[in-house]
Parts: structure tokens; C-alpha cells; sequence
């Protein structure tokens, strides 16, 4: 029973509010390692381009979310795989390494109610029909990991490594060896999206996989490909561009990673907006950031928060 395995982020690129990073991991019969798992789950699943069903549509995240479509398509999948009844306890269950330092933000309660949009009726129907799917299938969804970074660590890692692509680094590398302490032995494929236009990864998977040895099979445009010797299993990690596009835990990573930074992003803007009620909210991208920062900016000098505790410098 092979691993697949696939990670993807979420809140890179915005100056407000957490960075979320997610691991997918299912275990499949032999036969199945390479098989499309939209066409094995065909009679639970769609591509977002499928014609419309009653399907669970699984895609990058941003094909099925957008926030005039509301949470329903992205929370009904994400609660198949990552259940949980609050953002508190789901925090706890998926991302507990970071609950200490997420506990730290002004904002942070944790209170927000899951499910937030789908109907709980609708949501039964979906994870029963998701199961009885991947149980015929042979497919076991038995491990899902988040790491979250608040905009302090981000800012910390910052200055301590002078990049910003370390971030995406160092998550990768938490939720790797998270993985690797629980799961049994058995072949292991990692696919995870391109950290940008970068092509080389062999050092920083070394310093994920310190018992192994990271061998490079190939490097490129296209992608990269990896595998790690002295390990108690085979491992592969491939690296393309677009992967949530064509590899189905990615795609579910996509859309996990999505869920969770909105939630955190809600409590974010209800903590500001109780500050400032006529505040409007922000999903804390560049242009949208800077309003917002100058908006609280008064508030945050009343309440003692540094900006640095709040705003991430790239």
C-alpha cells in the first residue's frame, strides 16, 4: 500500500494575515499508485471544468472558491478530509506544532463554527458518498498536516534567512518529517507545487530528509525530481509547475491550505472590525493591505501591537 502525497500553500503573497501550507497523504493498493484519482473516484468527484453535478469538485483552489461563490464547494471537500467542528479544534487536530504561537495574536479566538456555509445535511451526504467512493476504491485517506505561520514568523524568518522563499522552505520541511514520525514504511511519492520559478531543491529536501541522502534525477523547467537513500522506505518528490492541476492530493492540498487561511482571515477581520466597525475586510493582498494598515494603524499604537506583529514585509 503506496503513499501519495501532495502539498500546496496558501497565503504567499498577502501582507496581512497567515501563511498556510498543507500536507495530503492517502495509502492505495499497488495497481493504483499512478492511477488518475479523478477518474478511480469518478462516481464522487469532478475536475471544476466537468460539467456541473452534485459532485465534489477538486481543484486548485482557486477554481473552486472565489468570495462571490461563498465556501460550500471548498468546505464540503475540505471537511470530507479534514473534519473538525470549530477553526479552534481544527487548528489543534491539523496544525497543533503552531497552536502555541497562533494562540499569541490578538486575533486569534478560534471560536469560528465549522461548518460555516454548507448545510449540515449536505455535508453528511457528502462524506458519506466520499467514503463509500474511496473505501471501493481501495484509496485511504489517513493523514492530513498543516503549518501555519503568523505574519511574526514570517517576519522572523525574514531576517533570518533573507528570503522569503525559506518560508515556504521550512513549512515544507515541518510537515515532511511530520509525516515521515507517523507514517508506516511503505514507498512514498511526494508531488508539490513549484515554489516559484525555482528548480533546484536537492538542499533544502537534505535538510528535511537529515537521516537520508537527497539524490537529484533530474532538474528543470518542467520539473524536478528527487529521491532519498538510507531511509527505512523508497521516497520520490517531484516538483512541476501547476501540479494541483494534475495531481489530486495537491489539489486537495490546495483547497485545505485555502479553507484554513480563510477562517483565519475571517477571524482576523472580525478581531479589526470590532475596533473599527465600519472597517471593510480584507483578504490582505498588496494593494488591499494598504488601505487596511493605514485604517488600524491608530488602533494598533493604542493596543500596543508593533506593526511587525501584524504586517509581513514581503
Amino acid at each position: 500500500m503506496p503513499w501519495r502525497i501532495g502539498i500546496d500553500e496558501a497565503g504567499y503573497g498577502p501582507n496581512l494575515g497567515p501563511f498556510v501550507m498543507t500536507l495530503v497523504a492517502c495509502r492505495l493498493p499497488e495497481h493504483h499508485v499512478d492511477a488518475d484519482l479523478w477518474e478511480l473516484l469518478k462516481p464522487c468527484v469532478r475536475r471544476a471544468s466537468d460539467k456541473a453535478d452534485d459532485r465534489l469538485i477538486v481543484a486548485d483552489s482557486k477554481q473552486v472558491y472565489s468570495s462571490s461563490r461563498g465556501f460550500d464547494d471548498l468546505e464540503r471537500v475540505v471537511q470530507c478530509i479534514c473534519p473538525d467542528t470549530s477553526l479552534g479544534s481544527w487548528v489543534t487536530q491539523y496544525a497543533g506544532d503552531d497552536l502555541a504561537e497562533l494562540r499569541k495574536e490578538a486575533w486569534f479566538t478560534g471560536a469560528t463554527a465549522m461548518p460555516c456555509d454548507v448545510a449540515a445535511a449536505n455535508l453528511e451526504a457528502a462524506r458519506e458518498r466520499w467514503s463509500a467512493t474511496c473505501e471501493g476504491a481501495g484509496v485511504d485517506w489517513v493523514f492530513s498536516r498543516a503549518a501555519i505561520v503568523p505574519a511574526p514568523r514570517f517576519n522572523r524568518i525574514l531576517d533570518k534567512w533573507h528570503s522569503k522563499g525559506a518560508v515556504l522552505s521550512l513549512a515544507m520541511g515541518q510537515l515532511m518529517r511530520a509525516f515521515l514520525d507517523v507514517s508506516t514504511p511503505e514507498p512514498t511519492y511526494f508531488v508539490i507545487d513549484k515554489h516559484g520559478g525555482r528548480n533546484t531543491y536537492a538542499a533544502v529536501l537534505q535538510e528535511a530528509f537529515s537521516d537520508g541522502f537527497v539524490i537529484a534525477e533530474e532538474e528543470g523547467r518542467l520539473r524536478s525530481v528527487y529521491r532519498v537513500e538510507g531511509l527505512d522506505r523508497m521516497v520520490r518528490i517531484t516538483f512541476m509547475p501547476k501540479a494541483d492541476v494534475e495531481h489530486f492530493p495537491v489539489a486537495l492540498a490546495s483547497m485545505a491550505s485555502k479553507y484554513a487561511r480563510e477562517m483565519l482571515m475571517h477571524e482576523f477581520n472580525e478581531y479589526w472590525r470590532a475596533q473599527i466597525p465600519d472597517l471593510a475586510p480584507t483578504a490582505g493582498y498588496p494593494l488591499d493591505a494598504e488601505r487596511f494598515m493605514n485604517a488600524i494603524r491608530p488602533s494598533l499604537t493604542k493596543l500596543g501591537i508593533a506593526d511587525d506583529a501584524i504586517w509581513r514585509r514581503k
